[in-house]
């Protein structure tokens, strides 16, 4: 499937509350005009930001039931794909941003406050330094290679944790190379914005 900027507008548009889209067309003047100081996103990418940043990052709500409840993770935020755009879509459910690097940080924390929401939180520490607490979902876009995600983000994982994790042409290869047990817990379904990308999917605890 192959969307425009057009039918990813109004896909978002049929995701979430009625105020989102005015909040994604924020999020995406700050993106263009922050992009200009710090390279927070490929130049070319942004000619096509409902598409390549918001779809993309929108599509993973589709993996996790919508009567799931709890903490939404996202590791190595960066941007904010997928983590702001889930925040702004998910605005009854705590979304949690983790990002290590100094200047990410505070574009995340000012887009927090900027984008009016009080259920982001911005956790400003390398993951390992993230205190130990139960996640709903976990998520990760271009983080870390797969074996060293689910080893660092394990502590976080209980038996009824949804993974969705954005892995782009690797998904199955990095899946394929996983120890057998971890390996029948996951799987990978194409992306709807990305014909050549995958999503690792999973459910349960992983054990560290």
């Amino acid at each position: 499937m192959t969307f425009s900027e057009e039918q990813a507008r109004a896909t978002l548009n049929e995701l979430g509350p009625s105020d989102a889209i005015e909040r994604l067309e924020l999020l995406a003047a700050e993106l263009r005009s922050e992009n200009e100081k710090q390279n927070l996103v490929s130049r070319a990418s942004l000619q096509e930001v409902w598409v390549r940043h918001f779809a993309d990052s929108a599509q993973l709500m589709r993996y996790v039931p919508r009567e799931t409840r709890g903490a939404w993770f996202d590791l190595g935020s960066g941007a904010g794909f997928p983590g702001l755009v889930l925040a702004i879509l998910r605005r009854d459910e705590p979304t949690i941003l983790i990002e290590s690097r100094r200047r990410r940080i505070e574009w995340l924390e000012a887009m927090k406050v900027k984008l009016d929401l009080p259920n982001c939180e911005i956790e400003g520490k390398r993951l390992e330094h993230v205190e130990t607490r139960k996640a709903a979902v976990i998520s990760a876009r271009a983080f870390a290679p797969l074996p060293k995600l689910l080893t660092l983000s394990a502590r976080f994982s209980t038996e009824r944790t949804y993974w969705v994790l954005p892995k782009g042409r690797s998904a199955a290869q990095e899946v394929d190379e996983l120890p057998r047990k971890l390996r029948k817990m996951f799987h990978v379904e194409q992306s709807i914005t990305d014909r050549d990308a995958g999503i690792v999917l999973g459910q349960g605890k992983v054990e560290a």
